[in-house]
């Protein structure tokens, strides 16, 4: 056969690199139910499936986790042998939120980790001898174990990944030494490829994970750092606590994630939101693992609406429905802000960022810092690059430039408007939505502060820090002030009618605009730049404008991802999801994410194959979900008039009426369209209402006998040790609706 000429050729490898993708589409569609993928996890996915290694730099809420649980689900080596891929994970509640994504969707995946106990460690090891895995989540310290390695040894691995791969590069933002243990895998594995993914790495990190890794001639992606989705905000911390209950006001009812740089201060502002009726919980290294993993597990089930936490909450949340996530105190990073703040909106929704920012937090981050670096024994030198991270946030916090510019940028990005941008600016940030309020006269504003640390340093002969020099332009007659002789310099109370906090904001902003620069080191003296001589000589109208405190704005952003939407059935559809996800003891987003309740209460479908074409729903929810779903938008449609409310209280009225006839469970549920511990949650409160004499007709006499006897040992609150102790004899029905009648023999 002659060979194919150069165009041949090329329209040969289309053809090819076409049918790949198709099918890589049509496995996306038919286990995760999207339409489409972002261009470069398209390109990620091919990656994994050759074997070429690569480093994937994709943010919070990219989809990254999609680029490497796709491939094994693709691969069809003529070796006639199952592929497995093995995923390296930091924490086990990442690993299991993963895996029971993985498994609702029909895909074959499990983790290895120490909270298995023998049977189920015993039974995850023989499905990868067996090869039925598809994807096997373990921790970096079990990767290198021996018994492990015995494992996997007879596993054919197609790929190996790193996820977090931040954690191994001493340069990164939350360097784990257990990590460096990787280093071994190209050794140990080296028929397999190897992928590091990372929602945030600067240059300086990526290089060191491809050395630190060996990856060989690494395919590297990095994907746009941009989030348009979220609204980001900076805002002068004043009363804290009432300015998050502000912000969560707006989200009332949903997701939301407060970040504290102090346990007493999670606890104190948690204690705060539920006193004014907020359904919220404090998370913090402080807590036992149980005490911290309970209320994960609540927030994940949407029982609790608000997590008030440390830094010790989030790697392992993968809630894609955070409306919001609030900073009280200022991070010590842009990279874990971006990390943090991009726990928001993950689903692709509008979400909103909101930083409390305040000079005191500068102080406070280095007083941690060099106590941290004190203890550890390091020197001021090799504390400088951690003050160096902070004085990036801080300039974040004080610009009055594009948020979303500043955040792209600052990650070696050049930043592009939307595509749907209808300005100048991103319209997704305080600064381009004009949510500020223009300094009068700020031309002279600027001419007396630059004068001020001009006229200081030519009389002391040396420059000072910021609150010397707003304390001389406030006209304060500090010991200091008056030791130096600056209480008789000219620009003496020159704007002492603004307050500390907004000459400190106005600092911010000079040092943003290039008029002013601060000193590194322990103690940041500020000086003039060149631009900031000219400006002292410059016209008043070649000056830049001012701002100080924000103009109060409420209205709800994202209104856009509301169109067309029945709200009243969104709101139906989400008590249905919770309901499925307590059966199923999995997160309620596992069910089904928010993209997709607001796409079934706009389209409202009424039959399979339009459930199909919804965004989120694949095959294997399909036949899981499908019938209850269409059911339930069927029933509300057409079944019910008037308010959500009203419509409530109509199924309890009707499961009442069929509660005093002595209507089983089953029964009423499916007269009442809900789903079993719903219908069982109206028994309870049936009983606690009509508080009848016994209730035979749903627990038999000696089934009651054996659950009273199990509540007076072990306490009536003890309702999972209750169920434990009357395991085979009663069902949870039958201990919940006694438990009911208990508590109303107890008051009667």
């Amino acid at each position: 056969m002659a060979p194919m000429q150069d165009g041949a050729s090329q329209a040969y490898a289309a053809d090819q690199q076409d049918e790949l993708d198709a099918r890589i589409l049509g496995v996306v569609r038919q286990y995760w139910g999207f339409d489409g993928l972002r261009p470069i996890q398209r390109v990620a996915i091919r990656a994994g499936l050759g074997t070429r290694d690569s480093l994937v730099i994709m943010p919070t809420g990219g989809g990254k986790s999609l680029c490497y649980q796709v491939p094994p689900l693709i691969d069809d080596s003529a070796e006639g042998k199952p592929r497995t891929d093995v995923v390296v994970s930091p924490l086990i509640a990442l690993m299991e939120d993963q895996v029971s994504g993985l498994r609702a969707n029909g895909v074959p995946a499990s983790a290895l980790h120490s909270g298995l106990d023998e049977k189920q460690q015993a039974k995850v090891e023989a499905d990868l001898k067996a090869g039925r895995l598809r994807l096997l989540y373990v921790s970096p310290e079990r990767l290198g174990s021996s018994h492990l390695v015995r494992l996997l040894s007879g596993v054919r691995i197609g790929a190996i990944v790193v996820d977090e791969a931040h954690c191994i590069s001493q340069w990164g933002h939350d360097f784990r030494p257990e990590y460096r243990a990787l280093s071994s895998l190209r050794r140990r594995y080296p028929e397999a490829s190897l992928h590091a993914f990372t929602a945030t790495a600067t240059p300086r990190v990526r290089d060191d994970i491809v050395e630190q890794l060996k990856l060989q001639n690494p395919e590297v992606l990095v994907g746009n750092f941009d989030r348009p989705n979220l609204t980001y905000r900076v805002l002068p911390k004043d009363s804290a606590r009432k300015q998050v209950l502000e912000i969560i006001e707006r989200h009332r009812g949903e997701a939301v994630i407060v970040y504290c740089l102090s346990r007493k201060a999670t606890e104190r502002t948690a204690d705060a939101m539920k006193a004014a009726g907020v359904k919220a919980a404090a998370y913090h290294a402080g807590l036992s693992a149980s005490q911290r993993s309970k209320i994960q597990s609540r927030f994940m089930a949407e029982k609790i609406d608000v997590i008030v936490a440390t830094v010790a909450f989030g790697m392992g949340v993968d809630r894609g429905d955070v409306r919001a996530v609030v900073h009280m105190d200022l991070p010590k990073s842009l990279e874990h802000y971006q990390q943090e703040a991009g726990r928001a909106g993950r689903d692709g929704l509008s979400a909103e960022c909101v930083l409390l920012y305040s000079p005191a937090d500068i102080a406070k981050w280095k007083s941690l810092m060099e106590r941290s670096a004190a203890e550890a024994g390091l020197s001021r030198e090799q504390l400088e690059p951690q003050f160096e991270l902070l004085r990036h946030m801080q300039r974040y916090a004080g610009s009055m430039s594009c948020r979303h510019k500043a955040l792209v940028e600052y990650f070696g990005q050049e930043y592009a408007l939307p595509e749907d941008a209808t300005g100048d600016g991103c319209g997704a940030c305080d600064v381009c939505l004009g949510e500020f309020e223009a300094i009068a006269d700020s031309a002279q504003v600027i001419k007396k502060a630059l004068s001020c640390v001009a006229r200081i340093e030519r009389h002391a002969g040396r420059a000072y820090g910021a609150n010397h020099i707003i304390g001389v332009l406030r006209g304060r007659r500090t010991a200091e002030i008056e030791s130096r002789g600056h209480d008789s310099l000219s620009t003496f109370g020159l704007l002492k009618e603004f307050s500390a906090k907004a000459l400190g904001s106005i600092m911010d902003q000079l040092e943003d605009r290039g008029l002013i620069e601060r000193a590194p080191g322990e103690y940041p003296v500020i000086t003039l730049t060149e631009a900031g001589v000219e400006a002292l000589r410059a016209p008043e109208e070649q000056l830049p404008t001012l701002y100080r405190s924000r103009v109060a704005k409420r209205s709800e952003s994202g209104d856009g991802d509301w169109t067309g939407v029945d709200r009243e059935l969104f709101e139906s559809l989400r008590e249905l999801r919770r309901d499925l996800a307590s059966e199923r003891n999995v997160p309620a987003y596992v069910v089904f994410g928010d993209r997709t309740l607001r796409e079934l209460a706009r389209l409202k479908p009424s039959s399979p194959h339009e459930l199909l074409g919804v965004h989120g729903v694949g095959r294997k929810k399909l036949d899981e979900y499908g019938g209850i779903i269409i059911d339930h938008i069927w029933a509300f449609t057409n079944g019910s008039t008037g308010s959500g409310a009203s419509r409530s209280q109509e199924r309890r009225d009707t499961a009442f009426e069929m509660f005093d006839s002595g209507a089983g469970l089953e029964e009423v549920a499916q007269e009442i369209g809900r789903t079993r511990e719903s219908t069982r949650q109206l028994l309870e409160a049936w009983i606690e209402s009509r508080r009848p004499e016994q209730i035979a007709a749903w627990v038999e006499p000696k089934v009651y006998a054996a659950i009273e006897q199990a509540a007076e040992a072990e306490g009536p609150g003890r309702v999972s040790r209750i169920c434990r102790a009357v395991a085979g004899r009663a069902s949870v029905d039958e201990v919940s609706a006694t438990l009911a009648h208990l508590r109303v023999r107890a008051e009667a």
